[in-house]
């Protein structure tokens, strides 16, 4: 009788079962690893627990500036919250409040910080930290601006706490930081004034785009985008004019003229220029078809 011949399923390679030993002791090892960090991370929470329900204000008091200095801002800031009216009217209270602005700062609650920055120079306006705690309100104001395309009411902030920092502290060392801030955050108030002007203009809301051009003209007089945004103006009023119901028309077109005028005299080389030209001869010949109905010619 032939006999058929199976591989043995019970021959393992060597290195296999080497493989499979070693995962096993990474996966023990993992285990230890867990459960001594879950260990240790109990115990801390133990101990600062225990610290929290202590009535040792000293205790508190070096605990919280030890977490600070460790970096673990959420314990620090705890402590330090507890310790403000307890230190109050102590000479401890300066630096408990200089920390807890910081806390707030380090975990990123900027709208928080910058309330404390600005809270530690109205009740410590002699101190040290007064000029840095001045500017640090105004820097988080800056780091809470969105980009352009959002609320811009913290960029607006931003620019006034700064230039108040400026006013208040000209000698600092920080101007030149503060200035360059400033033009970061006017470029993006400008971008954002430019777009909704565009906007306005594309979807043909001539009213809008008027009153919005003329505000860019307003705001951003040395912008590098006026010339661009003096056309928008006068085409706006052009076609607002153009489409009017003849009791408006007329003011319309002395408007439009009068946009014409002030492109001609800030742009006289301009590229726009003949179509400036253009819009202005039509004007003309609209208002003489507007007298000549008025006449009843």
């Amino acid at each position: 009788m032939e006999f058929l011949n199976f591989p043995n399923i019970l021959q393992i390679h060597p290195k296999s079962v080497s493989l499979t030993l070693q995962k096993m002791r990474n996966i023990r090892l993992y285990s230890i690893l867990f459960v001594l960090i879950a260990v240790i991370s109990f115990s801390a929470c133990s101990k600062f627990d225990k610290i929290v329900k202590s009535s040792d204000y000293e205790l508190k008091y070096t605990k919280a500036k030890y977490y600070y200095e460790k970096e673990n801002y959420m314990n620090a800031l705890t402590l330090f919250e507890e310790l403000i009216p307890v230190f109050k009217g102590t000479e401890r209270a300066e630096e408990i409040y200089y920390y807890y602005a910081y806390c707030n700062y380090h975990m990123g609650d900027y709208g928080l910080a910058a309330y404390h920055f600005k809270m530690y120079v109205r009740n410590f306006p002699k101190s040290k930290h007064a000029e840095e705690c001045a500017f640090l309100n105004a820097y988080c104001y800056y780091l809470n601006s969105p980009k352009y395309s959002l609320d811009q009411e913290d960029t607006k902030t931003a620019i006034f706490e700064l230039q108040d920092f400026v006013n208040t502290f000209p000698e600092s060392s920080r101007l030149d930081s503060c200035n360059h801030i400033m033009d970061e955050l006017r470029g993006k108030l400008e971008r954002k004034a430019y777009e909704i002007t565009k906007q306005y203009y594309f979807i043909e809301d001539w009213k809008a785009a008027i009153a919005e051009s003329g505000n860019f003209i307003k705001d951003f007089q040395t912008s590098v985008k006026c010339e661009e945004i003096h056309v928008i103006n006068l085409k706006s009023n052009y076609f607002l004019a153009k489409n009017s119901v003849d009791k408006k028309k007329g003011e319309r077109l002395d408007n439009t003229i009068e946009s014409y005028l002030k492109f001609l005299d800030l742009y006289p080389q301009s590229n726009s220029l003949k179509e400036a030209d253009e819009i202005y001869g039509n004007c003309k010949k609209l208002k003489d078809e507007l007298n000549l109905q008025k006449n009843g010619l």
